[in-house]
């Protein structure tokens, strides 16, 4: 199913059974990201993706070699299937020597992110917090720095949507003194995979 097929079943208030179906597929293999949540890739068409992303305690996390503060270069559509989400967004400023962060960038391929230090250094700040539940539909732009944020012990799922915006970077703040490595993604095994579908399948029946 396309994005654009997906995006249509979310406008008419079919997100739920469109997951119950997704889930259902043979064959789904899940990931740990390294933003803290499993995710389960479904379609991908060139600079189009639909994921669901899960955030539970019940499975092991990955950790970010950066940080949760980072930047897409796609338009995100997320939907809260359940749980909270925040999404917080953070405005950067370029520093010198009071710079707090340095300004990566994350080149992701088949065998996990290259991720490479810029030039660029910044200081942050926390900007609008923005709060979303169950049902709950937002967007983010492309190049918005921000991070998305589960309650502690919370636990929540969504779909998201992305497409890609042509030269746009996918950007994550980091230590001032990082240097350039490569993070391999964590494939869930069968059993792991398993657990995640039951999760969020028993959340929506």
């Amino acid at each position: 199913m396309s994005y654009r097929a997906v995006h249509e079943r979310l406008r008419g208030g079919e997100a739920r059974s469109w997951a119950l179906e997704a889930l259902a597929r043979p064959g789904l293999t899940a990931v740990r990201h390294p933003l803290g949540f499993v995710c389960l890739p479904l379609e991908r068409d060139g600079g189009e993706g639909v994921c669901l992303h899960l955030w539970s305690d019940s499975l092991a996390h990955a950790e970010s070699t950066t940080s949760q503060i980072h930047c897409h270069s796609w338009d995100l559509v997320s939907h809260v299937l359940y749980g909270q989400m925040r999404n917080v967004h953070v405005a950067v400023a370029d520093a010198g020597a009071d710079a707090t962060h340095r300004v990566f960038e994350v080149v992701s391929g088949a065998d996990g992110d290259r991720i490479s230090p810029t030039a660029r250094t910044v200081r942050h700040a926390t900007d609008l917090v923005e709060v979303f539940g169950p049902g709950d539909t937002y967007t983010l732009p492309a190049d918005r720095f921000h991070s998305s944020v589960v309650p502690e012990g919370g636990e929540a799922a969504t779909i998201a949507l992305g497409r890609g915006r042509p030269g746009s970077r996918d950007l994550s703040l980091g230590p001032l003194g990082g240097g350039p490595h490569h993070v391999s993604r964590q494939p869930l095994d069968a059993e792991e995979t398993a657990l995640a579908v039951r999760l969020i399948t028993a959340h929506l029946t």
